[in-house]
């Protein structure tokens, strides 16, 4: 009787073996995360800089009174082809 326990623990850890071994191979070879290098992160860093700004510029230039002028008219318009 104990033998059997003891061969069945044994045959449970060797699976469970398997399965942690798939597993860890499957993370290294698909990692969720990715590692840049320096000159990557700052042409990066340089890009969201760029947009950055450009959204800024972009939001000085906005008006508000207009687009809920345009968003009214595109609503009634909608509300008139129903």
């Amino acid at each position: 009787m104990a033998d059997a326990l003891v061969y069945g623990i044994v045959i449970i850890l060797l699976i469970l073996n398997i399965i942690l071994l798939m597993l860890y191979y499957s993370a290294k070879s698909n990692p969720y995360y990715v590692v840049y290098d320096e000159e990557t992160k700052s042409a990066l860093k340089r890009r969201v800089s760029s947009l950055k700004e450009d959204l800024e510029s972009e939001l000085v230039d906005f008006d508000v009174d207009e687009w809920e002028k345009t968003l009214e008219e595109s609503i009634d318009e909608e509300v008139r082809n129903l």
